[in-house]
């Protein structure tokens, strides 16, 4: 957990680093609505004829980085880049343009660019590594920011579309600035270069679109999400339930799991699906939990579904250290790889070991599985402090012919495996464009707070507003719980508690039971016919103008407005 003052909720990690909460750009742009942007009062709209730059063609520019010997500067031949034993090949595909990789030598880098004059008021929104930290938002152009995996342009009319299909074999940013556009493709394995051997790496498929002044903004950023992502594995119903992390910390018994469930039986829409009640992190105190497997079943006979929390690649009192990860990957600090040894996937019997985890819930009757915390155990950091650099150099998997995103992906696949296909998986500190098309949920922001509502407020409504374009074109999104406590206002707490069942997310309580009376357990009841209710499908309008929106339309005529702050503002400091 981490340390708290009077001000800061402890979350799970142990270290929080900083979120980095810039402003935004000074540039006048339209709030997304069904009116187009170029009729929007304030805009001074660009060439946006010029604005969309062409990717689906060979780079200008490709530059290879090898250990020991730096930049290698690649030679085009055709579709095709060569340079000291690398190739990078460019296929010519009507619609994308996929990247393919060979190399002799330990590759960690090749960097691609295209060449464009684009206008310096151009506005741009990049994505994130994992969950986003309160940090997404449209920006000016920053040259020297990595933007994980997707960015939309906005010139004052058009909002352009460029990125990488989802399930990619590397670790792809990008960049944008007036002189071009940059795909940075990372290759390592661990912090060393991939040893590909004779084979050949599918790195990346390159996507991009050209947008249309009668769009919307997020209408065309989740018509892209769609096309980056052609199969996603979609629940047919909403999931809606209880989660006690918000209120308990870690602190929780079966009797309070119990009591949650009842509370979800009564409030749930008896004709829409069945509610969830899910037991986090906590339920190892075998004192407090002494059966998972009549928990689960206590649970189910309420008619609501159990769910269960696991970190599965932690290895807490492993003597086999041979298993293990090296704790290189925490770079100087050393206090996190301490108390965060984990297990090293690309070896069969540690892979073992953690997918026992996964299976040991299903064995257990639990419907559905959060697994929490692979990215910081697999690389060493969280996605607030990644920035060009997912993980730090200087240390490598015990396997090294394969990448970092190849090692990723191929977990989550194993996971699914272990946990069977009728269980439902909600990935937490998962890289998303990887987990897409195997994971139903995904957790797409850091903590909100049962005691801090500015951290509700700055990673909450952040994710949702500018994740959301993903939902149930990646997974079903789950900007995180609703916490119901003495802590946070209630008028705070419902507007939250609306906010996200007029999407149609996932929506999940953390109901303390000193903090849920009559009127919130109404609010509840309500919220959860909403959500059951087929076009939940709010969406943010000023999202173009703000990092927490605060007016959301549903459907073409009923708009929403909340008040997100407190009557002393926002809260300046990192939370």
């Amino acid at each position: 957990m981490d340390e708290a003052n009077s001000r800061i909720l402890p979350t799970r990690r142990s270290v929080l680093r900083g979120i980095g909460l810039a402003a935004c750009a000074g540039v006048t742009l339209a709030a997304d609505s069904q009116t187009p942007a170029s009729q929007s009062p304030g805009v001074s709209a660009l060439h946006h004829d010029r604005t969309f730059v062409d990717l689906l063609r060979s780079p200008d520019q490709a530059t290879a980085y090898v250990e020991e010997a730096g930049a290698v500067p690649l030679t085009r031949s055709g579709n095709a880049w060569h340079g000291n034993g690398i190739a990078l090949v460019c296929e010519d595909k009507p619609g994308e343009l996929p990247l393919t990789v060979t190399a002799t030598s330990p590759l960690l880098r090749i960097h691609l660019r295209w060449k464009a004059t684009l206008p310096e008021g151009l506005s741009v929104l990049g994505d994130a590594w994992e969950r986003s930290y309160g940090d997404l938002g449209w920006r000016g152009m920053v040259p020297e920011r990595p933007m994980p995996w997707y960015f939309l342009t906005f010139d004052g009319r058009s909002v352009h579309a460029y990125g990488v299909r989802t399930g990619a074999g590397a670790l792809a940013f990008w960049q944008c600035d007036p002189e071009g556009i940059s795909l940075w493709l990372d290759l390592r394995n661990g912090g060393k270069g991939v040893l590909l051997g004779s084979r050949t790496l599918s790195a990346a498929t390159v996507l991009a679109r050209q947008g249309h002044p009668d769009e919307s903004a997020f209408a065309n950023a989740r018509t892209f999400c769609a096309m980056m992502c052609p199969q996603p594995r979609l629940l047919p119903q909403a999931v809606y339930g209880s989660n006690d992390w918000y209120y308990a910390y870690g602190d929780s018994s079966a009797t309070d799991i119990l009591r949650d469930a009842s509370l979800m039986a009564e409030l749930a829409p008896q004709s829409g699906p069945r509610p969830f009640t899910i037991a986090d992190e906590g339920w190892k105190n075998v004192q407090k939990f002494p059966d998972m497997a009549d928990l689960a079943a206590k649970i189910h006979s309420k008619s609501v579904r159990p769910g269960l929390w696991v970190r599965p690649l932690r290895a807490r009192g492993e003597t086999d250290t041979t298993l293990l990860l090296p704790s290189a990957r925490f770079g100087a600090h050393s206090e996190d790889a301490a108390s965060n040894r984990a297990y090293d996937p690309t070896i069969p019997e540690a892979r073992d070991k953690a997918l026992e985890k996964v299976r040991q819930a299903v064995s257990w009757k639990y419907e559905l599985v959060k697994h929490d915390f692979t990215t910081f155990d697999l690389l060493g950091q969280w996605g607030s402090t990644m920035g060009a650099s997912p993980t730090l150099p200087g240390w490598s998997f015990h396997d090294r012919s394969k990448t970092n995103a190849e090692i990723i992906h191929q977990l989550y696949q194993e996971i699914r495996t272990a946990a069977g296909e009728q269980t439902i998986i909600l990935g937490c500190n998962v890289i998303g464009h990887l987990s897409a098309g195997i994971f139903e949920l995904q957790r797409t922001g850091d903590d909100v707070s049962g005691r801090n509502w500015e951290r509700t407020r700055r990673m909450g409504v952040n994710t949702l507003a500018f994740r959301l374009p993903q939902h149930r074109t990646f997974f079903t999104l789950d900007a995180d719980c609703v916490p119901f406590t003495k802590d946070i206002p209630w008028s705070l707490t419902k507007s939250w508690l609306r906010a996200v069942a007029t999407t149609g997310t996932a929506l999940l309580v953390s109901p303390s039971p000193d903090a849920t009376g009559a009127e919130q357990k109404q609010a509840i009841r309500e919220a959860f016919r909403i959500v059951a209710s087929p076009g939940a499908t709010a969406r943010p309008e000023d999202w173009l103008l703000t990092r927490t929106p605060q007016s959301w339309r549903i459907g073409n005529t009923e708009s929403l407005r909340y008040e997100w702050l407190e009557s002393g503002g926002a809260w300046p400091f990192a939370i």
